[in-house]
């Protein structure tokens, strides 16, 4: 049977290794006509072409399309990845135009290059036009202040928990220094967990949370392959789980809303209004209004949570970095923060007492232009789109505007660390506020920029008031590691022990 199969296959060998031949010239011909002048490599490996160093070395890669993007006037540069061409733009006017044109007929943003697999169809991200707008307008009770103040609650009692459990984590590594970065990580899924569903989230959904979620990490790194057993395909499965997972918490706040309870986390700001929708509708006679239906919710949430969780994990890690390696700035943090609230007055901080720590504020501010957590924001070109007088980006091409790299433009002495530069005197963040780009901006500008700055200042505030630290220093510890967020290389090794003479108690009851 072999033998027979070997001698009717041998003779079509030639006519197979032609074709291969073809494919792998018809696809060179097609980059290098859609790369034209472009800086970009002038050979792309076949059929991967650049997807295994993106996924081994991701650092090395946007590194390289920085440097070629630079080498030229043009602020942007080519490469290829898993048959799809794609451009990257450092040029901060360049990257303006590509958000400011996220329509049906120019560009789609996906958040991730392969994202729509992950994500699902009912995803924020995806959406565009009133509908998108509608839902914004929908979403927008999650953020008022009073929204915010119950949030801010929230984050100050799971930080000091989290903050002492990395005290005695320290303390029991024999002089050895603990990383952070899965610490950190954990305190951020917990905060979101509570925020965002509080009351509907049981102990043992949460852990089913947390493994689900972790696979989705590790598929965002991975190659595209959506077969059983591999890291995308778990991702993908992990992300359908978390989803029906997040549908139920929204079913259960709409019940507890229509008793007119006081909301107690974001999903209940959100069903408050959304429970008012459909009773208005129910009563009518009309169908249901869009975007509210449990599972749409659950997508919908599950989007927070990706935003509000890789995002803010690597903020607060660079925060720690950035101010062990400017003690002057870590000194008017805590100078600043103990003017305005002591941990032994067992009291919260308040949303006055917050609003009041502007020095604090600028530090998170510098930390979010310095090292902008989620460097780049991916977007397809629905049409044939002219992206200078020279260059028009051809349709289906993956373009990368880097808001990293507009960060390190226009402002004074963009390569320092400098938080003064948001003071009331400098005013830089007004003066080169096209230059900010770290909430992204058009149509699709983060919704929680205000909780994310929220939560980044806490952290700070209490992190730098409670607690002594002291970066355990190696040869590259601050280079930057693609996670897919960027972090410390070294996952932020630190010596921790506690700074306060006793830790606040504060009374009010996690929810």
């Amino acid at each position: 049977m072999i033998s027979i199969i070997r001698t009717s296959v041998t003779p079509l060998l030639p006519y197979l290794f032609c074709f291969v031949v073809f494919l792998i010239f018809f696809e060179q011909v097609s980059y290098l006509r859609k790369k034209k002048w472009v800086p970009g490599p002038a050979f792309v490996f076949p059929f991967l072409g650049s997807a295994t160093s993106l996924v081994r070395h991701p650092t090395h890669f946007w590194d390289l399309q920085s440097s070629l993007a630079k080498s030229s006037a043009l602020g942007f540069s080519a490469n290829y990845i898993v048959g799809r061409f794609i451009i990257f733009i450092r040029d901060t006017d360049l990257s303006h135009k590509i958000f400011a044109n996220v329509r049906p007929d120019a560009f789609h943003l996906v958040g991730h290059p392969f994202g729509k697999k992950l994500f699902g169809d009912h995803n924020l991200i995806y959406m565009m036009g009133q509908d998108h707008k509608d839902l914004r307008r929908r979403i927008a009770p999650n953020f008022t202040p009073k929204a915010l103040s119950t949030y801010t609650s929230l984050q100050q009692i799971i930080i000091l928990d989290h903050l002492k459990k990395w005290v005695r984590l320290s303390s029991q590594s024999a002089m050895k220094p603990i990383a952070l970065r899965n610490l950190v990580r954990d305190m951020n899924l917990e905060t979101s967990q509570t925020v965002f569903v509080g009351p509907y989230l049981g102990r043992e959904a949460r852990q089913r949370f947390k493994v689900d979620y972790t696979l989705f990490n590790v598929g965002l790194m991975k190659l595209p392959i959506d077969f059983p057993g591999t890291a995308f395909r778990n991702a993908r499965l992990g992300v359908d789980r978390l989803v029906k997972t997040l549908a139920v918490c929204a079913e259960q706040s709409k019940v507890r809303m229509e008793t007119g309870e006081e909301p107690s986390c974001l999903i209940d700001f959100w069903m408050q209004e959304t429970v008012r929708e459909l009773t208005d509708a129910s009563r009518a006679g009309e169908p249901a209004p869009a975007h509210t239906s449990d599972l749409e919710i659950g997508s919908y949430l599950f989007d927070f949570l990706f935003a509000a969780q890789d995002a803010s994990t690597s903020s607060l890690l660079w925060a720690v970095t950035l101010l062990d390696s400017h003690p002057e700035v870590l000194a008017k943090v805590r100078e600043e923060v103990e003017s305005k609230w002591s941990p032994d007055s067992d009291s919260l901080i308040t949303a006055e007492q917050l609003g009041q720590m502007k020095y604090t504020h600028a530090v998170a501010r510098e930390v979010l232009r310095y090292r902008t957590p989620a460097t780049m924001v991916p977007h397809i070109a629905g049409v044939d789109f002219p992206l200078t007088e020279n260059y028009t980006i051809p349709k289906g091409t993956i373009v990368f505007p880097s808001v990293y790299e507009s960060s390190f433009q226009g402002f004074s002495e963009p390569d320092r660390f400098d938080p003064d530069r948001f003071s009331e005197e400098r005013q830089e963040d007004r003066i080169f506020k096209r230059n900010y780009l770290a909430f992204g901006a058009g149509a699709h500008q983060c919704l929680g920029q205000r909780y994310a700055l929220n939560h980044l200042v806490l952290f700070i505030a209490m992190f730098a008031t409670l607690l002594d630290f002291r970066r355990h220093r190696t040869d590259g510890c601050d280079e930057i590691a693609y996670v897919p967020t960027i972090c410390p290389k070294d996952d932020c090794m630190v010596f921790l022990s506690q700074r306060c003479a006793r830790y606040p108690n504060f009374s009010i009851r996690k929810v």
